[in-house]
Parts: C-alpha cells; sequence; structure tokens
C-alpha cells in the first residue's frame, strides 16, 4: 500500500461541539478528511466518535462548529440531506429490509420509472450493474434476509454507490466477518479509492488501520488528540493516543491456576439441523472439558459451531444427543435456568440482543439474575441491596457510570460488556462461557475485560472462550479446542500454539494436534 502527501480536503469539520445532559461528547474537534482516501477514525468507547458521524451524517445537530464539505460550507437537518450531498454512512448494525429483494433494497425511495409504475426491468438492470461492480454474486430477487452477513454489507454498499457517493462512511464493517471476508471488503474499499471515493473507516482493530488506511484521526474523552499518516505511525504510539497511557495491549497470559478438577465435560454433543431452519448449523459429536480456574479457548471459522456448542451446553438450544458433566456429575440441562441452577453462565456473542435489557437502568441489568440474594423473603427486592451490590461491582470491575439508574444502552460498548460479566459473576457461576468478549469495545476496555476473565480463572472459575480473533485466543487461552464444520478438530496447550498451527486444525478435518 503507498501512502502519499496529504491530499487535497474534502470533508474540513472545525469546532464542533456537543453536550447531552450532564455529559460534553464533544469537545470543540476538528477532523479533516482527504480526496480519495481511507481515513482510519479512532478511539476508544465514549470518546466522541460516534456523536460526530452523527452530526456528520445529519441525525444530531452540532451546538457549535461548522462543516465544509466538497468546497462549500454545509449544514444538515436530516440524513437524507447527507446523502444528497453525497455523504453516506454504513452502520453497525444495517439499514436494511429483510423482506425485500436485494434491488428494492438499494433503491428504496428512488427507485426508477415513472410517478405512477416502478420499471422492475430497470431497477434489476442497475442493480446487478452495482452488484458486478462489486463483486455481490447474488439475484437483484433475492431477499435481503436469505444473504450472509458479508452479503448485507455488500448491498449497503451498493446502495451507497447508487447514491453517488463521495464520502463512506463504514462503522465497526469488519466486526462479523471471517477473515476471507474482510480481505474481499478491503478489496472493495481500495477499488473505490481508485475510483475518487473516500472512506472513513472506523474501527477496533487497530491492526487492520495498518492493512487499509492511509491517514488516522484519534479522539479522547471528546477531544482531537492526534491525526497522521499511517506509514509514520506505529501501534503503540496510536495505543497510548487512544488511551492517554501506556498500556500493554494482548499479554500472554502468564502462569495458570488450572486445577486437575474438572468443572464441565461435554461429551458427544450432537444436534441435528431440522427443516425448518435449513440454515442452521449441525453439530457432531463435540467433545471437550475445562478444569477449574483454566481458561479454554474455542476458535474456528464463521460457521464452526463454536456459538452453537455454547449454547447447546447453557440449554439454549435443544440438542439430539450427548450429556453434560459438572463436577463428575451427569447433570440434565434442557434451558438456561437449568444452565444457571447448575452453576453454568453464558454471556452471548450480541450483548445487545441477547444479554441486555437496553432500555433499563444498569441496576436493573446486574441484578436481574441475583434477586434471591438481594429479596425479602424471595419476593420484595431490598433497593439497598441492590444498591450495594451495584456499587461492589461498579468497584471491582472499574464500570464508568453516572449511577446505578442510568439506562445501560447509554454505555459504551465496554462498560455495557461488564455489567454482563458483573451480572454472572454475582451468581458466583463454577463455569462461564463467554462469546466473544471483547466484540466492538475499544482497546483500552479490552485489555481490562481480558484481566478480569484472568482475574475470575485466579478466583476457582472454570473459564470457556469463544473468539474469532486469533491474537486474543492466544493471548487468553492455558489450553484451545479447535472446531470445523460442527466438529472438534484438534487441541493445543498454549505452549504449543500459534496462529499458523491454530489456522492449520482449523480448515483440516478432525484431528487432534501432536
Amino acid at each position: 500500500m503507498s501512502h502519499t502527501a496529504a491530499p487535497a480536503m474534502l470533508l474540513r469539520m472545525t469546532g464542533i461541539a456537543k453536550s447531552f445532559p450532564g455529559v460534553r461528547a464533544l469537545d470543540s474537534v476538528d477532523f479533516e478528511v482527504g480526496e480519495s482516501e481511507i481515513h482510519a477514525f479512532i478511539g476508544e468507547n465514549g470518546a466522541g466518535k460516534s456523536t460526530l458521524l452523527k452530526i456528520l451524517s445529519g441525525a444530531l445537530a452540532p451546538d457549535g462548529g461548522t462543516i465544509h464539505f466538497s468546497g462549500k460550507d454545509v449544514a444538515f437537518a436530516s440524513p437524507k440531506d447527507a446523502q444528497a450531498s453525497g455523504i453516506v454512512t454504513i452502520y453497525q448494525e444495517f439499514s436494511l429490509a429483510p423482506d425485500m429483494t436485494v434491488a428494492e433494497n438499494v433503491f428504496i425511495g428512488r427507485e426508477p420509472g415513472s410517478k405512477l409504475f416502478v420499471s422492475r426491468s430497470r431497477l434489476e438492470e442497475q442493480t446487478l450493474a452495482l452488484a458486478r461492480r462489486i463483486g455481490l454474486e447474488r439475484s437483484p430477487r433475492a431477499l435481503v434476509r436469505d444473504l450472509s452477513v458479508a452479503e448485507q454489507q455488500l448491498v449497503e454498499i451498493a446502495r451507497a454507490l447508487s447514491m453517488k457517493s463521495r464520502l463512506i462512511v463504514m462503522d465497526e464493517p469488519t466486526s462479523a466477518l471471517s477473515r476471507t471476508e474482510v480481505e474481499k471488503l478491503f478489496a472493495i474499499i481500495r477499488s473505490l479509492k481508485r475510483d475518487g471515493i473516500t472512506t472513513i473507516f472506523v474501527t477496533h482493530r487497530l491492526e487492520e488501520v495498518f492493512e487499509i488506511c492511509d491517514r488516522y484521526t484519534v479522539l479522547r474523552d471528546g477531544k482531537h488528540v492526534g491525526f497522521g499518516a499511517v506509514a509514520q505511525a506505529s501501534l503503540d504510539g496510536i495505543i497510548r493516543l487512544m488511551v492517554g497511557r501506556e498500556l500493554g495491549l494482548l499479554a500472554r497470559r502468564e502462569g495458570t491456576y488450572a486445577t486437575g478438577e474438572v468443572a464441565l465435560a461435554a461429551v458427544g454433543i450432537s444436534r441435528r439441523r431440522k427443516s425448518s431452519d435449513a440454515s442452521a448449523i449441525e453439530l457432531h459429536g463435540v467433545s471437550l472439558a475445562v478444569h477449574k480456574g483454566e481458561i479454554l479457548g474455542i476458535a474456528g471459522l464463521v460457521g464452526a459451531g463454536r456459538t452453537e456448542t455454547a449454547r447447546a451446553i447453557t440449554g439454549a438450544d435443544r440438542v439430539d444427543s450427548g450429556r453434560i458433566v459438572v463436577d463428575g456429575h451427569p447433570v440434565k440441562i434442557s434451558s438456561p435456568r437449568d444452565a444457571i441452577r447448575h452453576g453454568i453462565g453464558l454471556v452471548p456473542e450480541d450483548r445487545k440482543q441477547q444479554a441486555l435489557f437496553l432500555e433499563l437502568a444498569i441496576r436493573t441489568n446486574l441484578s436481574i439474575a441475583s434477586h434471591d440474594r438481594i429479596s425479602t423473603l424471595g419476593i420484595f427486592i431490598s433497593g439497598s441491596k441492590e444498591d450495594a451490590l451495584v456499587e461492589e461491582y461498579r468497584k471491582l470491575l472499574n464500570i464508568r457510570m453516572s449511577s446505578g439508574d442510568q439506562i445501560v444502552g447509554n454505555l459504551s460498548g465496554g462498560n455495557q460488556q461488564k455489567v454482563v460479566l458483573a451480572r454472572w459473576l454475582a451468581l458466583q457461576p463454577k463455569v462461564l462461557i463467554v462469546d466473544e468478549p471483547t466484540r466492538g469495545i475499544d482497546v483500552g476496555a479490552k485489555v481490562e475485560v481480558h484481566n478480569l476473565l484472568f482475574q475470575m480463572a485466579a478466583s476457582g472459575i472454570a473459564i470457556i472462550v469463544i473468539s474469532s480473533e486469533l491474537p486474543e485466543i492466544l493471548a487468553l487461552s492455558d489450553r484451545i479446542v479447535m472446531m470445523r464444520e460442527g466438529r472438534v478438530s484438534g487441541e493445543i496447550s498454549r505452549a504449543d500454539a500459534t496462529q499458523e498451527r491454530l489456522m492449520t486444525l482449523m480448515t483440516l478435518r478432525s484431528r487432534r494436534a501432536d
């Protein structure tokens, strides 16, 4: 990747300020992006990135400051205004209509034809041309709900191109993609650059900044704290700008607290695909064990069956055969309630959809599984006990919040993840399964979550970690199990593990490492 001198400016935001009740989200922020460049926009959760981008997209009005785009001063009253000017944002949570076709989603509200009738032939012809340009190998008539996450993302890009965008903002575009899909996306972004289209690339995966981006801008605590050419930057330097302190990134776990006692064993877990769910991932005789005080990593490519294994162990999904053994005794787990009763907790991959009540207070989210501990006679919730519980875990996990009454949906991603972990810690589980523990959270919070998992293991909790990031699996795990196509394809100790060996075992059929 070649890096040139700073290009002519396409976007210049100057002195942007924004406050919410009790919070100064942006403090006179300057932000510049050049013509035909790929610009990394980075910072910890809560740094102000989302607020600035919402102002750029017309979703929020600034309290102060100016925006200069494509040679003129602009002010956007709505996202539609921004799109009309050539700025399109692709959010982490896609804004697609699942029951509509690819073509209908690409041109929604702008369908070709007369005022009375849509021209289906032109609609599909124009969509097909855009799809070919970005490598979307799906019929324009395909329903969006039948597309993979990567394909849905391409539909969003096709929509942006159909609007003749000059600037595309991509918010965490790689968070749910496999490495192969990431490489394909990067190829598309580079081709857009060659066509004169600028990309603002928002990511927590700093290695991607060095792989794809030309320049970078860093926000911290609502302030602009650094910018420059990626070719002249270092990973440590960018991290220092983001967090304002030295930080040991993904320090590999030293020592182990694992005992010889098996806390949980899954034996021969199998789950067949039902005709009503043809896309479900099957499990074929999955067996694994985790010891007290051990962190067991589960690695695998997308579709390997890692999440399905976690859901089967915790009773979230029905299994056709197999058994679960806790502390040496076979147990029957038919639901998550059964799993909790036997001391097994699950922190799911999608905390917003599956773990948190986003519109409720932190206190409710944290204490909801501990009502036996904080209630009187098992009926009435004790406010003082709930306050004490929230305060205990606020201090223990360093949860940054104004009070227990704050709405959990207003916390940063890292602090939301800490609330979920606190919920399970309060139950003092024997086994905790954590699926993608640091997805969508910044580098500072990532290290804090890692250290928390180490502390939990040190207390004797058996931990199973599922992660798509091989450096994370290597940093956290005492032992690693690889999965492929619903089967265990290998097992390897931390001492013998490298990214290359893990990838080999993840891509070969069932075979144990020597």
